[in-house]
Parts: structure tokens; C-alpha cells; sequence
């Protein structure tokens, strides 16, 4: 069983790595310290991947939610939309268990301390009011001289900006080092606080504060991609106690908490979670009873 885990494990941060690099992967940029500004920009990636990070290819799909909430016209976008809805109804909190660049961040400093304190699930609606009040009405209700809304969430708290945009852009241009102020200090403040979090909580920023995964996780019980509990299923607990999401799988395997990192199929003694039938071929001999 040990063996399994560290398999997928394995597995998962080598997706997760290839990931950051395919989606950040305009290596000139951080050698110049300018933002990628190419056709491929107006495309939405899965995870949480900043617009300024300099070698990013796409944009983030919470930045640019907020970009055109903002805009003076204060247009919707179907575009933004529509992409949420392809990746979740595809994958849904999957992105944030194996593609998310942040996720990967908080899972290497998730193993420097390998007992984890509780949080209390009341936590888990914070995100939630982050995405309605800094993503969604922020951009509408705060506007400057001309009109343009004020990008709240990836303003104030995103941390995944900072790391991927602000660090490599302030190392090459002396011009933004100069212009430092309260705000970046915020940020960076913030952005420790949420790494340190992570040490002591499993997936802390995920499980309280990202507004996208509290979009994709709607998802879970439709998305193509989900969990299922077969009938040899003894209740046990065992994959409770391996959740880093503080789940119970073995109760709802597609909670909207559940980011699939594959640990309680890793831990289940009796092979009782699996992937659904449409991500894995049975054999005629197969059951396919589930809870």
C-alpha cells in the first residue's frame, strides 16, 4: 500500500510540475523581465496562473473574470464563462489537486511537517465569500476616475500573483523596485502568512480562500472526472484520516471539497473508492455497484 501512495504521489508532482512549466513555459520573459503578450494570452488556463508572471502563455480565468467585470462597460463574460464551465463540468477540483502551480507550492511545504492541525470546517465558506465580494462585485462597485474596476482579489490577496508575477518582474526592472510601497508589503506579508499556513494545514489557502477552486468545486458531482464508493465498502475511516481536504470519502467521494488527489484510493485497504467507469475500463467481470 505504501508502495501505491508514493506512486501517485510521485506521479501527481511530476503532472503538477509539467504543468507549471507548460503554462509558464515563455522562459525570455524571465530573462527580460516583460510579460508575455502573445496570442495565447487570451486563453484561459485551468489553474490559478497569473497574467503578469513573465513567462505565462495564458491568462488566469479569476483575473480575467475581474478584467472584464471591471471594463467600463461593465460587460460579462461568456468567454470566461463558458471556459469555467468546460474545465469543471470536465475535471472539476481535479485542476487543483494536480495542475494548480500554487497547489503544487503548498503541497512540498505540506511535507515539512507531517502532523497537520484541524480546521474547523466553518473555514471552508470563506472562499466563497471571497469569490461574491472581491472576485464578482469588487471590480463593479470600486472604480476609478475613468471608470475601470478595481481587480480586487488579485489586488489585495492572490498569492500566487506574487510569486509568479511580482518576484521575477521586480528582480529585472529597477524602475518597480523604486516604486515599492504599503501595498506590495501587504502582499508579500499575506503571501508568508498563507505559505506558513500550509506548513501547519493541509491545503490551507485552497481549502479557505481560493475563489476558483470554490467555482470548480460546484462541479464535483457532474464533472466527468469523480469518485465512486463500491458496495465492499466497511466504512473503516481509513481514508478520512488520509484526506487533506478534511473529508469523509467513503461518505461523499465527490465533495465539493474534494480536490481528487487519489490519497483515500491510496489508502483504502479494500480498493472500495475508485475512479468512475467513464476514467477506467472494466473488465466483464467487474462490479459496478456503488453508494
Amino acid at each position: 500500500m505504501f508502495r501505491v501512495y508514493r506512486g501517485r504521489m510521485m506521479k501527481r508532482w511530476m503532472v503538477q510540475l509539467g504543468a507549471a512549466i507548460a503554462t509558464n513555459g515563455y522562459f525570455k520573459g524571465f530573462l527580460d523581465g516583460k510579460i508575455y503578450k502573445g496570442v495565447s494570452k487570451s486563453v484561459c488556463v485551468p489553474g490559478l496562473n497569473c497574467y503578469s508572471c513573465p513567462g505565462a502563455l495564458g491568462s488566469c480565468p479569476i483575473g480575467a473574470l475581474q478584467a472584464v467585470l471591471g471594463s467600463m462597460k461593465y460587460n460579462f463574460s461568456y468567454y470566461v464563462l463558458g471556459t469555467l464551465i468546460l474545465y469543471g463540468t470536465l475535471l472539476g477540483r481535479w485542476i487543483c489537486g494536480w495542475i494548480c502551480p500554487f497547489g503544487m507550492i503548498q503541497d512540498f511545504l505540506g511535507k515539512l511537517r507531517k502532523k497537520k492541525f484541524r480546521l474547523p470546517k466553518v473555514f471552508n465558506y470563506i472562499k466563497y465569500v471571497i469569490l461574491i465580494y472581491f472576485v464578482i462585485l469588487f471590480p463593479i462597485l470600486f472604480t476609478n476616475v475613468i471608470g475601470m474596476g478595481n481587480p480586487g482579489f488579485c489586488k489585495y490577496i492572490c498569492p500566487s500573483g506574487t510569486i509568479l508575477g511580482a518576484f521575477p518582474l521586480l528582480i529585472k526592472n529597477p524602475g518597480l523596485r523604486a516604486a515599492l510601497g504599503t501595498l506590495f508589503s501587504w502582499k508579500v506579508g499575506l503571501l508568508i502568512f498563507f505559505l506558513t499556513m500550509s506548513v501547519f494545514f493541509s491545503r490551507f489557502f485552497c481549502r479557505v480562500v481560493c475563489p476558483l477552486g470554490a467555482i470548480y468545486g460546484f462541479f464535483n458531482k457532474i464533472s466527468l472526472y469523480r469518485y465512486k464508493v463500491n458496495v465492499s465498502c466497511s466504512s473503516c475511516g481509513i481514508c478520512s484520516k488520509s484526506c487533506k481536504m478534511g473529508i469523509k470519502p467513503y461518505v461523499e467521494p465527490n465533495s465539493m471539497e474534494c480536490i481528487r488527489c487519489g490519497e483515500c484510493i491510496s489508502a483504502c485497504p479494500s480498493s472500495s473508492i475508485e475512479r468512475d467507469k467513464i476514467f477506467k475500463t472494466k473488465g466483464l467481470g467487474e462490479k459496478n455497484e456503488s453508494f
